[in-house]
C-alpha cells in the first residue's frame, strides 16, 4: 500500500507540474513555466523514486509500470474535473475501461 500512496502523491505533483500552469499562468513567459514545473517535479521525484524502490519486488517491473499509468490517469481525471473545470466524456470512460483490461492482463498469472 505505501507504493500506491506514494505513486498517487507523486502523480499529483507531476500533474500540477505539467498542466497546472495552464489555468492561471497561460500568459506567463515559457521559461518561467518551465522553471516552476521543474521545481514542482522535484517533489514528484522525491516520491516516485521511493515508490518504485518499495514496490519493486512486491510487483514485477511491468506491473509497477501499469499501476503507475492507471494512477496517472486517475489523478489526471480528478485534476481535469476539479482543477481545470473541464468535463470528462463517455469516451474517457471507455478508455479507462481499456486500462482496467491492461491491469487485468498484467496481473494475470
Amino acid at each position: 500500500m505505501p507504493t500506491i500512496l506514494l505513486l498517487v502523491l507523486s502523480n499529483i505533483f507531476m500533474t500540477f507540474a505539467w498542466y497546472g500552469h495552464l489555468k492561471h499562468h497561460r500568459d506567463s513567459p515559457l521559461w518561467l513555466a518551465i522553471l516552476a514545473s521543474w521545481g514542482i517535479a522535484f517533489f514528484e521525484y522525491c516520491l516516485m523514486v521511493p515508490a518504485n524502490r518499495i514496490g519493486f519486488g512486491r510487483f514485477s517491473l511491468p506491473q509497477l509500470k501499469v499501476i503507475q499509468e492507471v494512477v496517472t490517469l486517475l489523478v489526471f481525471a480528478v485534476f481535469t474535473v476539479a482543477w481545470m473545470k473541464e468535463r470528462l466524456h463517455l469516451n474517457h470512460l471507455w478508455a479507462g475501461l481499456c486500462l482496467v483490461g491492461a491491469v487485468f492482463f498484467t496481473f494475470r498469472r
